[in-house]
């Protein structure tokens, strides 16, 4: 079975950075695309990023574009968000999925990772 891990999380005032890290073990289907999505309070799950086996393709929420990158590292089995200019509306839990089709995450997920954005 998959086991998926987030990290890399914590408290940032606007305009910082941070950059989580989602480790899969386990037996992964090499052509599944992986991504992140988060939660804010109060809030449904979104979509933020999506990156396919090779690294070559990537999607991103409206939202995030220009300010987030996905990349993945498959020697470590790890993808990870690289978060610049962060926004209070950034805040929230950053979950990692194994097995991302179009918006939607259809394979294993991560316990999260807190992201705090303070203004």
């Amino acid at each position: 079975q998959v086991h998926v891990e987030e990290s890399g999380g914590g408290l940032v005032q606007a305009g910082g950075s941070l950059r989580l890290s989602c480790a899969a073990s386990g037996r992964i289907f090499s052509t599944r695309a992986m991504g992140w999505f988060r939660q804010a309070p109060g809030k449904e799950r979104e979509f933020v990023a999506i990156i396919n086996w090779s690294g070559t393709a990537t999607g991103y929420a409206d939202s995030v574009k220009g300010r987030f990158t996905i990349s993945r590292d498959n020697a470590k089995d790890t993808v990870y968000l690289q978060m610049n200019n962060l926004k209070p509306e950034d805040t929230g839990v950053y979950y990692c999925n194994s097995d991302v089709v179009g918006d939607q995450g259809v394979g294993y997920w991560g316990q999260g990772t807190q992201v705090t954005v303070s203004s």
